[in-house]
């Protein structure tokens, strides 16, 4: 070999090299872009199990998270001189609890975007009071010590909405829209969707109707309307299903309010459950086209619930938002447990409105409280003027299901205890509207928050809603946290867990735990 060819040669071996370590530093590369929230997530999940339970047999989704999330930007604190109303529409929706569990389980942190304060404390019941008016909810009230701001207050609004037994639920017109594209065919989604039905099928009685509308390649029709008594036929109906073909399908919306309308009960129960993974198209153009349909059927009695599945694509801003406008309320299900929660434990709840466009406002005493801040409920706030205003649309509240929202405020005089003893407005006067079901005109609510709301100790309901509400706090990074530590977070559930019987609240402890050793050794 002459000394030019070995020169030669050694020059594209070297070549060769670079372009070897140039591609290894891109793949690297790559793959660290597609890490954090947007890192692989397991494809395989069997239904009934957590995601955390199934990591060990699961298979790896190579490639980007498409998930997407509201970005929304934290309430203030605010004077009171300046605006001593905060008006806001309360909130039932579930989902971001159950998600954020899933990314813990599975050993990530959750997106900030995907930690919505409200949801995360009104996944759990509380020991509220039934109601004993002509109301269809009591109300609550409480102050105390905040306990990640020494020297402020919290102040709780608790709701509870009557509980109703299956036997006092009026007869059902469910339409069951299910997405069967391909982006359903993992065990997580299709499969638990199918398990979750079945277990909400079985609760129903001979004066209910489903019926089955699919989405997608192969969109259309499963099962006409039929009772709820021949369950074997709606079970084989969904046993039937298979996932498969493009997102891009027939207009499955429209047909299941067809059949809904066509099929309408007086005074009972009409609901479409939207169940998918929220990477779909319903056959409906554009997202503002889609919400007009839904809130044009809303106002003819056709209500919308819908159910989030499964992981990697989860379109969590767009059911939000439909569950929102369609009168009914968007949970996450994750496992068969959580189908279990929402579909059968909390079914009046999940299926059944006592209470339509619910908004609070709440009137700060201006000689008392400094400043106030709403935790939560970005997306759910309100003008002043809405309050008042019965056109405008606001959040449902269901059978059984409880609400509660925080305030953080700053008292003009800690000490003042005394002063706003002998002041009659007290800290605060909370007015709340609400419309019956079948009603256009909302009826009016007001409770005047004083002394005997305060508290020297917190009741076990503020201290467990307190400790959701740091915990969200600390996985949002908020500014407001204070001197909030997942160990202070830990002994506020514990000592607000109370009577647990369903074991939600000791789950909870439980995932506290796992974050903190997630963010100690993050």
């Amino acid at each position: 070999m002459s000394f030019i060819t070995r020169k030669f040669l050694k020059q594209g071996l070297l070549l060769l090299l670079i372009l070897s370590m140039i591609l290894s530093c891109s793949c690297k590369k790559k793959a660290h872009d597609s890490m954090n929230y947007n890192e692989a997530l397991p494809r395989q999940v069997a239904a009934g199990k957590s995601v955390a339970e199934s990591n060990a047999d699961s298979i790896w989704n190579e490639g980007y998270n498409s998930e997407q999330y509201e970005r929304y930007v934290e309430n203030k604190y605010v004077n009171v001189d300046e605006a001593p109303v905060s008006t806001f529409s309360i909130d039932v929706d579930t989902a971001s609890y159950s998600n954020i569990r899933r990314f813990i389980q599975s050993g990530q942190k959750p997106p900030a975007d995907a930690v919505r304060i409200e949801e995360m404390i009104n996944y759990f019941k509380y020991d509220y009071p039934q109601p004993d008016g002509q109301a269809p909810f009591s109300i609550t009230t409480e102050i105390a010590a905040c306990p990640w701001n020494p020297g402020n207050y919290l102040a709780l609004i608790g709701l509870q909405g009557q509980n109703m037994s299956s036997e006092q639920l009026p007869p059902g017109n469910i339409v069951f829209l299910i997405d069967v594209s391909g982006s359903m065919n993992s065990a997580n989604k299709l499969p638990l969707l199918k398990s979750a039905f079945k277990l909400l099928v079985e609760q129903m009685n001979s004066n209910d109707r489903v019926s089955i509308v699919t989405y997608a390649g192969s969109a259309g029709l499963v099962l006409d309307s039929t009772p709820g008594s021949e369950k074997s036929k709606i079970l084989d109906a969904i046993d039937s299903l298979n996932a498969g073909g493009s997102t891009a399908g027939a207009a499955g919306i429209n047909l299941a309010y067809k059949i809904a309308e066509e099929n309408f009960i007086e005074s009972g129960n009409n609901r479409v459950i939207l169940a998918t993974d929220g990477d779909f198209n319903v056959g409906i153009s554009s997202d503002d086209e889609l919400v007009k349909l839904i809130e044009e059927k809303r106002d003819k009695g056709i209500f919308l619930t819908v159910l989030g599945f499964g992981m990697g694509n989860l379109k969590d801003s767009k059911m939000e938002k439909l569950a929102d406008k369609g009168n009914g309320n968007y949970a996450y299900i994750d496992s068969l447990n959580e189908a279990k929660k929402v579909l059968v434990n909390e079914i009046g709840g999940t299926l059944f409105t006592i209470a339509k466009d619910v908004k609070i406002q709440v009137e700060f005493n201006p000689d008392i409280v400094k400043q106030y801040r709403l935790i939560g409920y970005e997306n759910r706030m309100l003008s002043k003027e809405d309050f008042d205003d019965d056109t405008k649309d606001a959040g449902e509240l269901g059978a059984g299901h409880s609400v509660t929202a925080l305030y953080e405020i700053v008292l003009k005089d800690v000490n003042g205890t005394d002063k706003i003893a002998k002041n009659q407005k007290g800290f605060m006067t909370v007015n709340l509207r609400y419309k019956k079901p079948d009603a256009n005109e909302s009826t009016l609510i007001t409770k005047t928050v004083g002394t005997e709301d305060l508290l020297g100790e917190m009741s076990n309901n503020m201290k467990f809603a307190s400790a959701v509400a740091e915990f969200g706090m600390l996985m949002k990074d908020s500014q407001y946290k204070g001197n909030s530590s997942f160990t202070n977070v830990l002994e506020l559930a514990k000592a607000g867990k109370g009577h647990d019987l369903e074991g939600y609240r000791e789950e909870f402890i439980q995932l506290v735990q796992k974050a903190l050793q997630l963010y100690s050794n993050n």
